[in-house]
């Protein structure tokens, strides 16, 4: 074969490619899709617990789907749990002072009082015949039949029986008027004291136990029973699975033609099956293109995020999967946006 001949053939060749590639090219257009390649992203949680004290069992390993509400570690209770017991039995007496006060004195104490009254009156009245007789007999025997002392401590007797009396009268008063309002609201204030350190206390009891703020796989377990935790060290990492999307790049020339809600196939190597997606988000600032991009003609060029949103129920996309984003759109002209499904 002559030189010429390879010439020709290596001609027609580079006619053929060319041909093949703007025929590819058109087709895109014409067809009114947009490809761009992305990777998939999600988001991660990093969960720790919100006390420090010993990890005594964790319940979960990593890659374990775990839903809202579900618990995932728990710790050592035995330091906190007597404290809570004690909060709850000072909240109970506290409780039946302030019943106490606001019931006032029962019937059988008004009763009571009324008794001692009626006692110390009739002590008073003796003390008072007693003395008035020592006086009477004084003064007919010109103060021979009686001593001055015996005077003295009838008068003396007869006081105290007076006072026994005023005292017991103002102690029916008390127990008539009921307690008094200062003492009510000094006991309420400290019934909601004790109730303040109970809740505090409740609180760091069910803070020994992590759950799962969302539903989510389990992506690392980061600390195992035994351990010390804190709340500056994270326990469990979880990675949210929906929403899931792929984060992928336009430039400038096709800005016009993606809108936010418009519906997208997205497909991967390991799944060619196209899953269901839409525009999501569209950055409003303008970037050098990650190095992460498949397309080679974008790599020095100035281009906009987007985020494709992901239908994945079976959770068959992993973060950082290569995918490639399929839009319907027609070149150069505005899409309209849809409404999010």
């Amino acid at each position: 074969m002559t030189k010429v001949r390879i010439g020709m053939l290596v001609a027609v060749a580079l006619v053929v490619a060319v041909g093949v590639a703007w025929w590819l090219a058109d087709g895109q257009k014409r067809s009114g899709e947009l490809v761009v390649y992305g990777n998939v992203d999600l988001r991660q949680a990093d969960l720790a617990f919100n006390a420090s004290e010993r990890v005594s069992e964790v319940l979960v390993q990593e890659g374990d789907h775990v839903k809202r509400g579900q618990l995932l570690a728990r710790l050592d209770p035995t330091r906190i749990q007597p404290q809570v017991s004690k909060a709850e039995a000072d909240v109970a007496a506290q409780q039946q002072v302030v019943n106490r006060l606001h019931a006032g004195s029962r019937p059988e104490e008004i009763a009571q009082g009324r008794a001692n009254v009626l006692s110390a009156q009739a002590d008073s009245a003796n003390a008072r015949r007693q003395y008035d007789r020592l006086v009477e007999l004084s003064q007919n025997s010109a103060g021979r039949a009686v001593s001055q002392q015996d005077l003295d401590s009838a008068h003396a007797a007869l006081d105290v029986a007076a006072a026994r009396l005023a005292v017991n009268r103002k102690a029916l008063d008390l127990q008539l008027a009921g307690p008094r309002k200062e003492d009510i609201a000094q006991a309420e204030a400290q019934l909601r004291a004790d109730e303040a350190q109970l809740a505090l206390l409740r609180r760091q009891l069910a803070d020994t136990q992590l759950y799962a703020a969302q539903d989510g796989v389990v992506r690392s377990r980061l600390i195992e029973p035994g351990e010390m935790a804190s709340p500056q060290k994270a326990a469990l990492t979880l990675a949210i699975i929906d929403p899931k999307w792929v984060r992928a790049y336009i430039a400038e020339k096709d800005f016009r033609s993606v809108r936010e809600g418009i519906r997208a196939s997205i497909t991967t190597d390991a799944f060619p099956q196209p899953f269901e997606g839409w525009v999501g988000f569209i950055s409003p600032t303008a970037e050098f293109t990650p190095k992460t991009v498949q397309t080679e003609e974008l790599r020095s060029s100035l281009v906009y995020e987007i985020r494709v949103f992901v239908k994945d129920p079976a959770d068959q996309l992993r973060l950082g999967m290569p995918a490639t984003v399929h839009l319907g759109v027609r070149s150069g002209e505005p899409a309209t946006a849809r409404v999010r499904p």
